[in-house]
């Protein structure tokens, strides 16, 4: 069973008498509904609904603890400081530095962790633990959610550049619809409701290795999307997928960089290609 600490993951603890209510109406997760044992991703939005920050998030006590990127963490804390006002709230950076996720067989130590609900979607149990509890190199983990369609900031998409559409949060329970309103929760309402959203993550293959991160897909010459995590001729990139279909039905080439791909959209989420551009404005 495979065991990896994340050095670069750190916590931030959500707590006091208003911390449920804080959250709720702030991110785009529904906190109500988390099970005691389940991790669930999240964002904070900007006001135009495109991630500022994103996250996983589960019940700690009576609160809550937020795991992000270890370079989001004193800006999130700042941004959350920001909103907190007078409401009955503490917000504190965890000494504990990096997380350790675990999956495969069901043993203690994956009992022991929260269950991550991106993965369960997948039909894979993944805890996440703070602190080391493996030394599995992240490699393992980063093949993982390249082959499963999880994408993550900085090696994925760059923060403030991405919807929580493009990421696949409106299917893998990190985005609500159905509670009050949060920051930027009108746009992304709006995009679910119209199905507008044409950009999302797909996994990328090639007969060879990939070329870098940051590498142009394109079909005739004309951009379909951008290369994200890559593992050798696997890797992740989010899409325009209404070209990406486009090109596909009509058996054009897609290339990263100069290498031919093929791009697939995660089984888990149900999503299929469009055919053409009007079916996927239809």
């Amino acid at each position: 069973m495979p065991a990896v600490f994340l050095k670069d993951r750190s916590l931030l603890s959500v707590g006091g008498a208003d911390a449920q209510s804080f959250l709720q109406n702030l991110i785009t997760t529904d906190i109500t509904s988390l099970a005691a044992d389940e991790a669930r991703p999240g964002a904070l939005l900007t006001p135009q609904g495109k991630i500022l920050f994103d996250f996983m998030i589960w019940q700690d006590g009576d609160g809550y603890m937020i795991e992000t990127d270890a370079g989001q963490r004193d800006a999130l804390l700042k941004r959350l400081t920001m909103y907190k006002l007078r409401a009955a709230v503490t917000l504190a950076p965890v000494a504990e530095e990096g997380i350790s996720v675990c999956w495969g067989e069901d043993t203690d130590g994956v009992s022991l962790g929260f269950r991550d609900s991106r993965f369960a979607k997948a039909g894979l149990t993944l805890t996440r633990r703070p602190g080391r509890h493996g030394d599995g190199a992240e490699a393992l983990y980063d093949a993982l959610r390249i082959a499963h369609g999880i994408a993550t900031s900085g090696s994925d998409f760059s923060l403030q550049d991405a919807f929580p559409h493009d990421v696949l949060m409106d299917l893998n329970g990190g985005l609500s619809f159905k509670k009050g309103c949060y920051v930027g929760q009108e746009v992304v309402s709006r995009m679910q409701h119209r199905g507008t959203a044409r950009r999302r993550v797909v996994t990328v293959s090639a007969a060879t290795a990939l070329p870098g991160t940051g590498t142009e897909i394109t079909a005739a010459g004309k951009p379909v999307g951008t290369l994200g995590s890559i593992d050798g001729g696997s890797g992740l990139a989010i899409v325009r997928i209404d070209r990406a279909g486009a090109a596909m039905a009509e058996g054009t080439p897609l290339l990263a960089g100069g290498t031919a791909v093929s791009l697939t959209l995660p089984q888990w989420s149900g999503l299929v290609f469009p055919t053409s551009a009007d079916e996927a404005s239809a």
